[in-house]
């Protein structure tokens, strides 16, 4: 199973639209506050509709908090667009952990630095960024092929 995190996001529907994500594919949620939102059935039901029920899904009150539930860092892939090895050069394992930022900037240069393993989804010179929902839909996508979506 693998490991969605959203480090502060802050727009709900991202939110929801990722929950959904992970019911379909059977991820687990991490979500790490603090949230640009309150997480309730009105800020998630359009897009978490009634799938968000079903959702593994755990909040931290920090980033400390959420780094003590990992068990090897070395497992742990941030996402970003400054980043220079493509989601395709890397070799996912089930399990693993995939680190999304807030929706505004991404995450920080001082998260950055915790862990060793950066990657970014291939694209245009014309965007700076893809929305963080689909940004977790191709990550995902990749490592379940990888991994062998069943």
């Amino acid at each position: 199973m693998l490991n969605i995190v959203l480090v502060e996001p802050e727009i709900p529907n991202n939110t929801g639209n990722i929950g959904r994500l992970c019911v379909g594919t059977e991820s687990r949620l991490h979500l790490i506050h603090p949230f640009g939102f309150i997480i309730n059935d009105k800020n998630l039901k359009r897009s978490g509709l009634d799938y968000w029920v079903h959702l593994d899904v755990t909040e931290y009150q920090n980033v400390e908090e959420w780094m003590q539930q990992i068990p090897k860092k070395s497992r742990v892939f941030l996402m970003s667009s400054h980043a220079t090895k493509s989601i395709y050069d890397a070799k996912f394992q089930d399990g693993d952990w995939l680190v999304f930022g807030k929706e505004s900037v991404g995450l920080s240069p001082e998260f950055m630095v915790l862990f060793e393993n950066h990657l970014t989804i291939p694209m245009s010179n014309l965007i700076r960024s893809f929305n963080i929902a689909n940004s977790v839909a191709f990550v995902v996508g990749e490592a379940k092929r990888q991994i062998g979506l069943k």
